[in-house]
């Protein structure tokens, strides 16, 4: 989507642009802001949405373009304590991200992320990078 934004100025004004997440080891990581800014600039929108997950999930959570994520009902969202992985923390507070899907049939998904984040009082929360030398992810890794 970056390389589209930077060859064509295109104007979205009517759609809804969607990103997926970091660049996963293509380019030099950017911080959300500023990769909004450019496509916000470069696709005449206002706000880009964005969405999280991951290909072990069924589910995704989605922001409607300020950052801040919602989940389905089937979807939680923990932080635990960086210090301690078995322990969680308190709503607010910065800390690794969690996740259980219920939307497996026969299964259930729990994962515990090397991203940080922060959740919200009504159960809403945000990326706000990952672990040090934690490793590269994405499902566009695995094409070769």
């Amino acid at each position: 989507m970056l390389d589209l934004a930077k060859k064509y100025d295109l104007n979205l004004k009517s759609a809804i642009v969607v990103e997926t997440g970091g660049m996963k080891g293509h380019r030099t990581e950017m911080v959300r802001n500023e990769l909004h800014g450019i496509l916000t600039n470069r696709f005449n929108k206002s706000k880009i949405h964005s969405e999280y997950g991951m290909t072990e999930l069924l589910t995704q959570a989605y922001s409607k373009g300020d950052g801040i994520f919602h989940t389905p009902p089937w979807m939680k969202i923990l932080i635990r304590d960086t210090n301690d992985p078995l322990s969680l923390i308190e709503t607010g507070k910065t800390g690794g991200i969690n996740i259980i899907d219920l939307a497996n049939i026969f299964s259930c998904s729990f994962i515990a992320t090397q991203d940080l984040g922060k959740r919200y009082s009504d159960d809403s929360f945000e990326i706000l990078g990952r672990f040090d030398s934690s490793d590269i992810r994405g499902c566009n890794l695995l094409v070769g």
